[in-house]
């Protein structure tokens, strides 16, 4: 016979396990419910979409065929903006030139093929304390100065991809704004891929201690880096999200919490993964039609009155599957 300390510790330990599994059940649930329902035929794009492209357009990889061959998959989209990657910068923000040396054949030749296509030069880095750190003040004069580094060979815009970004970095604002200075007078496009956004306060914060790194931003911050750049890239994808019907409603979710935090003026759009490789929170379900169906779940009220669209990521491991997904389900 168990003692009554053992069936009340036994008792308590159960109803703490319960406590995870029916928060687990509840997201389930809205997630199913998100991502459920009847889409509008009119819910599409406005013509602002993106595309992320990979490094081998720029180092040497690349031959004019291979222009050719996606300038015929653009003429079939409403995509508009490239950002190829250019990168990455060093730890101190620094960029090494040898990685890019047929970045000025590759904006020309786009620019020939088709005039209406900006080509924007995408700087990635992996950020921490002790590496790539936008506080530190003479990192971030140095990544001012990469960017002008890659205006400088043509681009019609800088495209920056600083990753994790926690919530609240002031360095990061700082930069986006002394960057902007540098693009506005160049006549340029300052862009952001910007990290997901919490759909429930605290979700920040469980991120952190469950993945061990920032993963979502406050619709504040996520405002006050929309104020200081000309369009925002949320990455709508690795979510970890199981099953397409609750992948659609993170990204109706995402959507809508975007929309109301960026700015009419900036150009929104909503990354969706046009990628097959198994990495951390990239799972089966997210695909390119389930992100669709989320980002037109959102769009309840038919195509939105400012810049908005989709980025699709990534150029070299998207699918005719995929392609065609986005021009039937988003055109």
């Amino acid at each position: 016979m168990k003692r009554p300390w053992v069936r009340h510790s036994l008792t308590t330990l159960g109803a703490l396990m319960m406590v995870p599994l029916l928060a687990l059940t509840v997201i389930v649930t809205w997630l199913w419910t998100q991502g459920s329902g009847h889409v509008p035929a009119d819910a599409r794009g406005n013509g602002s979409d993106a595309m992320w492209l990979g490094h081998a357009w720029v180092d040497g990889r690349k031959t004019q065929s291979d222009v050719d061959a996606l300038t015929e998959h653009l003429k079939q989209t409403e995509i508009r903006d490239l950002f190829v990657h250019s990168g990455p910068l060093s730890p101190d923000g620094s960029l090494d030139p040898s990685l890019r040396p047929q970045a000025k054949w590759l904006v020309a030749a786009m620019h020939r093929a088709m005039p209406g296509v900006r080509v924007q030069a995408w700087l990635g880095a992996v950020v921490a304390k002790d590496r790539l750190n936008p506080d530190n003040d003479g990192i971030r004069k140095l990544m001012v100065a990469s960017a002008a580094q890659v205006l400088d060979d043509g681009f019609d815009g800088v495209h920056y991809d600083l990753e994790p970004m926690a919530d609240g970095t002031t360095g990061f604002l700082r930069l986006l704004e002394s960057t902007r200075e540098l693009t506005r007078a160049r006549d340029a496009v300052l862009s952001v891929a910007a990290h997901q956004v919490e759909v429930v306060p605290g979700m920040r914060r469980l991120g952190q201690l469950m993945i061990g790194k920032p993963h979502w931003w406050t619709t504040g911050y996520l405002r006050n880096v929309a104020e200081r750049v000309d369009q925002v890239a949320i990455m709508a994808y690795d979510t970890g999200v199981p099953f397409e019907t609750g992948y659609s409603g993170y990204v109706r979710a995402q959507t809508k919490k975007a929309l109301e935090a960026v700015p009419s003026t900036v150009a929104l759009f909503i990354g969706i993964p046009a990628y097959h490789s198994a990495g951390p929170g990239h799972t089966d379900a997210e695909t390119v039609p389930a992100a669709l169906r989320g980002v037109r779940l959102a769009l309840d009220g038919g195509k939105p009155e400012r810049p908005f669209g989709v980025a699709v990521y990534i150029d070299f491991e998207a699918t005719a599957q995929d392609w065609a997904a986005y021009r039937t389900e988003w055109r």
